[in-house]
This record gives C-alpha cells, sequence and structure tokens, in this order.
C-alpha cells in the first residue's frame, strides 16, 4: 500500500511536470499561430473546450458531465469562469501593454500565491524551507527572464497596466489551483477540465467580442496557412487539453499541492530550452546560472524531507 501511494505521487509530478511543459510551450505556437491578444483565449478555451468534450464522450468514465452540474453547479461554474478563464484573460490582455519579459516574469509569482492560499484555505503549514526555496526560485525566474532585457523592465504607462493585469492573473490562478483540488478528486482531472474550458469559453466568447469587436469564426481556421493551422490545433489539443489534464491531476495527487506548484517555476527553464533547441537561439551565462537557480531550489523544494533524513542519518 505504502509502495503504491509512493508510485502515485512519482507519477502525480511527472504529470505536473509533462503539464508545465505544455504550459512552457504555448508561447512558440501563438507566436507560429499568427494570432495574439485576448483573441488567443478564445481560440484556446474553444478548441480546447471541444476536444475534451469527445475526450469525455469517449471516456465511460468521465462521460456523466450533468450529475456534478448537479452536486456542485455553482462552485464548478464560479471556479471555471471567475479562476481559469478569467486568470487567461488577464494573461493574454496584459500582453496587449507589457512585454512577454514582463508578463512571464509577474506570472512567476503564482507558485507563492498558492502557499499563501493553501495556508488560508486548507491550513497548510509554511515552513521555512517552503519560503526560502519559493523566494528563490522566483528571484532565479526573474534574472532568467531579465537577462538582456532590463531596458525592457524600465516600465512605461501603458506596462504598468500590463504588469497589474499579469499579476491579477497570478493570483487568480493561485487561488483556483488550491480550490479546484477537491473537485479534481471527486469528478476526476478530464470532467473538472472540461468544465473549466467549455464554462470558460462561453463566457469568454461574448466577452471578448463585445468589449473588442473581435468575434472569432472558427470557419477561418482553414483559410489560415499550414503552419498557423496547425499551430492553432496544437494550442487547443496539447496545450489547453493535455497539458491542462496533466496539470490538474498531478496536482491533485501530490499531498502538499503548494510544493507541487513550486514545478511552475520550471516553465521559463523549459521556454529558454526550447528556444535554444528549435528556434536556434543562444544562451548566455547568465541564463545558464539561472537554470541552476531554478532548479536547484525546486529540487531542494521536493526533496526536503528525504534529504533532511540523509543529512541526520550522516550527522548521527
Amino acid at each position: 500500500m505504502i509502495q503504491t501511494n509512493k508510485t502515485i505521487i512519482i507519477l502525480a509530478y511527472l504529470a505536473a511536470f509533462l503539464g508545465v511543459c505544455g504550459h512552457a510551450s504555448s508561447e512558440f505556437f501563438v507566436k507560429l499561430s499568427g494570432i495574439s491578444g485576448v483573441e488567443v483565449s478564445v481560440w484556446r478555451f474553444g478548441l480546447g473546450g471541444f476536444a475534451l468534450l469527445i475526450l469525455c464522450m469517449l471516456n465511460p468514465t468521465s462521460r456523466e458531465l450533468i450529475k456534478p452540474l448537479k452536486e456542485n453547479a455553482y462552485p464548478i461554474v464560479i471556479l471555471s469562469v471567475l479562476g481559469m478563464a478569467f486568470g487567461q484573460f488577464l494573461f493574454h490582455w496584459a500582453l496587449d501593454f507589457a512585454s512577454v519579459v514582463q508578463v512571464a516574469t509577474m506570472v512567476t509569482i503564482m507558485p507563492i500565491g498558492v502557499v499563501f492560499v493553501a495556508r488560508i484555505i486548507e491550513k497548510t503549514k509554511i515552513t521555512p524551507p517552503k519560503i526560502i526555496s519559493g523566494i528563490g526560485a522566483f528571484l532565479g525566474c526573474i534574472f532568467l527572464l531579465t537577462d538582456g532585457y532590463l531596458d525592457q523592465l524600465s516600465g512605461t504607462s501603458n506596462s504598468l497596466t500590463g504588469i497589474c493585469l499579469s499579476i491579477g492573473c497570478a493570483l487568480v490562478g493561485a487561488i483556483y489551483l488550491v480550490m479546484v483540488k477537491p473537485y479534481v478528486q471527486l469528478y476526476g482531472s478530464v470532467r473538472m477540465t472540461t468544465y473549466t474550458f467549455s464554462l470558460g469559453f462561453v463566457a469568454l466568447y461574448p466577452s471578448v467580442g463585445i468589449i473588442w469587436g473581435i468575434w472569432v469564426n472558427p470557419l477561418d481556421l482553414f483559410d489560415r496557412s499550414s503552419v498557423e493551422y496547425f499551430s492553432i490545433i496544437a494550442l487547443g489539443i496539447w496545450n489547453t487539453c493535455i497539458a491542462f489534464i496533466l496539470w490538474l491531476w498531478g496536482l491533485s495527487k501530490i499531498p502538499d499541492v503548494a510544493r507541487g506548484n513550486y514545478l511552475f517555476f520550471l516553465k521559463p527553464v523549459i521556454a529558454l530550452c526550447l528556444a535554444f533547441f528549435i528556434l536556434k537561439d543562444d544562451i548566455s551565462i547568465n541564463q545558464l546560472i539561472a537554470i541552476f537557480v531554478i532548479t536547484g531550489f525546486v529540487i531542494l523544494e521536493i526533496f526536503y524531507t528525504p534529504i533532511s533524513k540523509i543529512i541526520k542519518i550522516n550527522d548521527n
């Protein structure tokens, strides 16, 4: 029984890591898709929600979508619309004002936000190692993301708006990740992810259309080039459907959601590796140092307990 639990926890960390890989690669497909700003949210939630609905129908264990809504309609709808959908909405809107570097830097405070939200909601204890590793990884992210871009972080009136929106995205995301965990455990990651993106699309589509005048036509997908077409499909299938299922399932099975969410700090590291191997970008010495700092703090937090036991044994 103990061995089974350890296996599930290891698989949960692996699933969460693959989910982070999905988050990290989304910026590449957005760049290749030819769309930007809040329109990205509509495409991602629309295609992702549609793919998830099909997946639910194919899977007997998640086919029942009405019963959970009857049992917990209010929290499911609120978490879907004001949680993930609103958070993604703020993220993509922020990119209209601030640079990718500014937004990405601010969003990395989300794992720290999860620590404090989990303390309030779940009464999770905030230990000194958790605080130190969180702050250390965040500083590493800033060092990584600002390398060569310090002038972009100087800030203007427009970028300040974007930074505020991205901070709002991080805080909304932190609340969502903590509060959605019991429903993922109850109804499964596939169904909860389906609710998140299907209901989120219902809220986002008219909002973006009314406020920005952008009424996304799904048929436009077939008029795009092959690169743009497959990039948009990838955003919906891989970055949204598969990655979020893995992410939510992983976090729901990890005993300490705050500790598991520290894997999110690896997002800029993964993005940097993708840029090096796919886009053939150069990696500076500062970026390499930042990679070691971030991964070091994340590993320290995840394996703090076994490491501390080994140290105690050696001391004795």
